[in-house]
């Protein structure tokens, strides 16, 4: 686990809605940390769901604000495609 991954992991009691992660935090992340971000989701070995829930909120907000870094993993996301007609 990267030093920015383990703050984030360790700082959060509870699962992390994306308005609480970082905008610092998102900014920092590299395309190694996104790569393990992405290796524990598709491993989903966690002790708890809710490590799990944590992991794919970090996941899901990178995906929103820094796409070039999620774009190989938004399969992990499962993104649908919704009609709002």
């Amino acid at each position: 686990m990267t030093k920015l991954t383990s703050t984030i992991a360790t700082n959060a009691s509870s699962p992390l809605p994306p308005s609480s992660i970082g905008e610092e935090a998102i900014a920092l992340m590299t395309p190694e940390a996104v790569a393990e971000l992405a290796d524990r989701l598709e491993n989903d070995n966690y002790a708890s769901p809710f490590e799990g829930l944590k992991d794919w909120h970090l996941l899901r907000a990178i995906a929103f604000r820094r796409p070039d870094l999620a774009e190989d993993y938004l399969y992990l996301l499962d993104f649908e495609a919704f009609d709002e007609a």
